[in-house]
């Protein structure tokens, strides 16, 4: 297994990290399996959030005599002080551990994160915990790259998560900047959740690009975690056959995939149009169904109430159908 200093935090992580959305589907004594074989193999990073139903639960179960194996991550999307702080001391309980080595702000909106700034705020409480030694470093999440823009400019912010595949590369250039700020990059969603079929061509995708600190894609199965191992220990050039297939994929995703860059935004009606779709490909790909209903449930707007007016269309730098994939997501979702 290859290790890389995670940026400004100092930790060493394996290249390869393990995403926690997907345990959600196996149990806590598969998870308990698959967390024993990552050991056996060198992957020492594991990513979870608070949000992902009982994965923290399950992970704490299955991290019980090797705990000290792992650095361990999770997020919390609470913007104040007083929730972020309850959020904080669930993690440790859940996860069974009195330290937690990265705790990250999960995915805010510009104006989230002034509230995680204000007094008040959820930062207050990540640098209280900090200091009393319950988490060791603080990052961000993020899907926007306005977002990811400005926390490279914050201080406090020691790693930045943020989508990077195949079909997904609007954030590149603030990815280079992770690398001269020192700021550790961890990439999620490189399989473009789950869009993309080809794991090893995503995963050797990523890996040759080396401003990526460490990649974290979703496993649930022995099969898988073998699988992407091995892709990103191949550390040979990507060859024609391989680039020929890359530009294939996206080919095949780009008039149909959002890569929630939110430049169709606003919609006339309120619709969080990226937001509709990165639940139903969570609906769709994940396997996550009632989760991805739920998250879905708690926009303000649906997609049903979209009334065509195509503004969004023409501000979209990808050309997509965004109308029909209102429809399309109204029906999956029946709302």
């Amino acid at each position: 297994m290859e290790y890389v200093t995670l940026g400004k935090t100092g930790l060493k992580v394996s290249r390869m990290g393990l995403g926690g959305i997907p345990i959600q589907r196996i149990d806590a004594e598969g998870t308990k399996s698959l967390l024993h074989k990552l050991a056996d193999q060198g992957v020492n990073y594991i990513d979870t959030a608070r949000g992902y139903t009982v994965s923290e639960e399950y992970l704490g179960y299955a991290l019980e005599g090797i705990r000290d194996k792992f650095v361990l991550a999770t997020k919390s999307m609470a913007r104040t002080k007083e929730s972020m702080a309850a959020d904080i001391e669930k993690s440790l309980h859940n996860l069974r551990t009195d330290y937690i080595n990265l705790y990250q702000v999960h995915n805010p909106s510009m104006e989230q994160l002034d509230q995680v700034l204000a007094a008040g705020g959820a930062l207050e409480a990540l640098q209280e915990a900090k200091a009393a030694g319950k988490i060791g470093h603080i990052g961000l999440t993020a899907h926007s790259t306005e977002v990811f823009a400005r926390a490279l400019e914050l201080d406090w912010v020691e790693t930045i998560m943020f989508p990077y595949n195949i079909v997904e590369s609007q954030g590149e250039e603030l990815i280079a900047k992770c690398k001269e700020k020192n700021i550790g990059f961890i990439d999620m969603k490189p399989l473009a959740g789950g869009a993309i079929e080809n794991g090893t061509l995503a995963l050797r995708y990523i890996c040759a690009n080396k401003n990526v600190t460490i990649v974290i894609p979703g496993m649930a199965e022995e099969k898988e975690m073998e699988e992407n191992i091995k892709a990103c220990l191949d550390s040979s050039p990507l060859n024609e056959k391989e680039l020929k297939e890359i530009e294939e994929v996206r080919e095949q995703l780009g008039t149909n995939f959002c890569r929630r860059c939110n430049y169709c935004a606003p919609c006339s009606v309120g619709i969080d149009i990226s937001g509709v779709f990165l639940f139903a490909g969570y609906l769709n790909r994940y396997g996550l169904g009632d989760w991805a209903r739920n998250r879905y449930s708690s926009l303000a707007v649906k997609a049903s109430a979209c009334i065509e007016c195509g503004k969004c269309e023409t501000r979209c730098p990808y050309h997509l159908p965004i109308r029909e994939m209102l429809k399309e997501c109204a029906q999956q979702f029946g709302e």
